[in-house]
């Protein structure tokens, strides 16, 4: 069978960022595709590992396969173009700062007594792991590019140590790495990021991962937003379109 014939296969998991995301992408594209809810499906996950594959969302086609944390990749691996409209760093930098400081804020209004419930069915992610993860992405954003470790997924799939239990842990937390990415932003002596950077999914523009990083948080914080809605709780100082607006985000919010 032709390669392009083979059935596309995407595993992903409820709640993932970038699952939602490769999904309505195929969609849009308007090419089938076979999905594999790995949460629902033990197995499938099995299947990945004997491909030498750890996290999701990845895109398969016969032995083949791409992880689906960037967009372009996924375009080339279907054989199709696409054209990509980016903001430029300095405007994702200021979009992900004012994402970060209201993630910062709204953890701090999640009830106390609610923070081991799961964030969404489907999914084993309690609500503390949920907003701990949104500085995980920095965190894991500052590893690869200051300290050379390129496993993204490493970081930000970690578990929150024991020593992190409360709302003001975690934004203690938050706080000291939106510092240190403050303070790498201020030493970036080419504000356009230009350069490269090795990640686990392969070698990736700088800037496309500055990109991929910001609309990571915030597409989490969307969904901290929604618990707090969901919770009867009016979000302080929520997020708005306009702090959203050039951040590709997908359209869902769980899956």
């Amino acid at each position: 069978m032709p390669a392009s014939h083979v059935p596309l296969r995407v595993y992903w998991r409820p709640g993932c960022s970038s699952c939602v995301k490769v999904k309505e992408f195929l969609s849009r594209l308007d090419i089938d595709y076979e999905s594999i809810n790995v949460s629902a499906t033990p197995a499938a996950m099995e299947d990945l590992f004997k491909m030498g594959v750890r996290t999701v969302p990845v895109v398969v086609r016969g032995t083949d396969y791409v992880f689906a944390q960037e967009l372009a990749d996924v375009a080339r691996f279907v054989g199709r173009k696409v054209v990509f409209d980016r903001l430029p760093a300095p405007a994702l930098m200021n979009k992900w700062f004012t994402v970060l400081a209201a993630a910062r804020r709204h953890v701090m209004q999640l009830p106390a007594t609610r923070l081991a419930e799961r964030a969404t069915a489907g999914r084993d992610r309690s609500l503390r792991e949920l907003a701990y993860h949104i500085h995980q992405v920095p965190d894991a954003f500052l590893q690869a590019v200051v300290d050379g470790n390129g496993n993204l997924a490493m970081v930000y799939d970690a578990r929150p140590p024991e020593a992190v239990q409360t709302v003001a842990d975690i934004r203690a937390y938050g706080e000291c790495i939106a510092q240190r990415l403050a303070a790498w932003w201020q030493a970036q002596a080419d504000k356009t990021c230009a350069g490269s950077v090795l990640t686990y999914y392969g070698e990736q523009p700088l800037a496309q991962l500055v990109e991929r990083c910001a609309w990571h948080s915030a597409q989490h914080a969307r969904q901290v937003i929604a618990v707090l809605e969901g919770f009867g709780i009016a979000p302080d100082g929520p997020l708005t379109a306009q702090d959203y607006a050039g951040l590709p985000l997908p359209e869902g919010l769980w899956e």
